[in-house]
């Protein structure tokens, strides 16, 4: 019995040590940024461009206040209900004091500045493939923006999701921070497009169905899904079912107006409000790589 008792406690203690070395966070190089310069003009069309404000601005914001970072909107799903932090320019509250390293990290790792997994509810699953020129611009854009002093509330989870090793579990199974869903010989257009779908605009997050556990099924890419809120379906948008023509692709991410007289609503709305502030150019790019993507049921 002794014997068995020690040989479980060496069992669980290696089993122990695997799941940390499985979980320890995947840091980006400490070199990645250097020689890089912020432009905080340029860092605005990322920061349109990544859907910043749809997440991050108060519940129901408009105009100005949309650039007011403070945080909690909640997004409920099947694990939990997500609560979207402040991310301010604020030293306190938002991330007012965190370095050019630990902002690249958040984004493009999903690591907080004291080593700790997010959850992927945050896109850096796309944001994963941003240039680090671009992640350099964004960075000085957000120094620019007013500071909010409202605390981040904490998410809403059940256990075992409400414990972050968790998640780091989950990005050994799931996270890949290179490759993309649409591959192929495109034209420089459809790929500019590709990567403000893919890396930037994140479309796959809402519109490409999930596993079990959360993680995309990019074999269905932009195949649709359920609505994580339980409340209708995320519509398909690949081109087995989107039938328009790519100047009803531009027409809808400027204006928001469909071919036959609807208009954006709920989530997407906030969507078309952020790809109408980028260049004509990019919603082309956009409207071209939607086209390309593979038709799928």
């Amino acid at each position: 019995m002794r014997r068995l008792l020690t040989g479980l406690v060496a069992l669980l203690l290696l089993v122990g040590a695997a799941i940390l070395w499985l979980t320890q966070p995947d840091t980006l190089p400490p070199d990645r940024f250097a020689g890089l310069e912020g432009d905080a003009a340029r860092g605005e069309n990322v920061f349109w461009a990544a859907g910043c404000a749809s997440c991050h601005s108060a519940e129901g914001a408009e105009g100005d206040d949309r650039l007011v970072l403070t945080g909690g909107r909640r997004f409920a799903s099947e694990f939990g209900t997500f609560v979207a932090p402040n991310i301010s320019s604020d030293p306190t509250y938002g991330i007012g004091n965190w370095s050019l390293e630990a902002f690249g990290n958040a984004v493009m790792r999903g690591v907080s500045p004291d080593g700790a997994h997010y959850y992927p509810a945050f896109p850096y699953t796309a944001y994963a493939r941003m240039e680090p020129q671009d992640l350099v611009d964004l960075y000085a854009f957000m120094g620019t923006l007013p500071p909010a002093d409202r605390p981040t509330e904490p998410h809403e989870l059940a256990f075992p999701f409400n414990v972050r090793t968790a998640a780091g579990l989950w990005k050994t199974l799931f996270f890949e921070a290179e490759g993309w869903a649409v591959e192929g010989d495109l034209t420089p257009s459809e790929t500019r497009g590709r990567y403000i779908a893919e890396a930037l605009a994140h479309c796959g997050e809402c519109h490409t169905p999930r596993n079990a556990l959360g993680a995309l099924e990019t074999s269905r890419w932009f195949a649709g899904a359920p609505n994580p809120a339980g409340e209708g379906r995320i519509p398909n948008i690949s081109p087995a079912l989107l039938h328009w023509s790519r100047e009803d692709l531009v027409a809808y991410f400027t204006y928001g107006f469909t071919p036959d007289f609807d208009s954006a609503g709920g989530s997407m709305a906030e969507v078309v409000q952020n790809l109408a502030q980028l260049p004509e150019a990019d919603r082309e790019a956009l409207a071209d790589y939607l086209l390309r993507v593979a038709p799928v049921q």
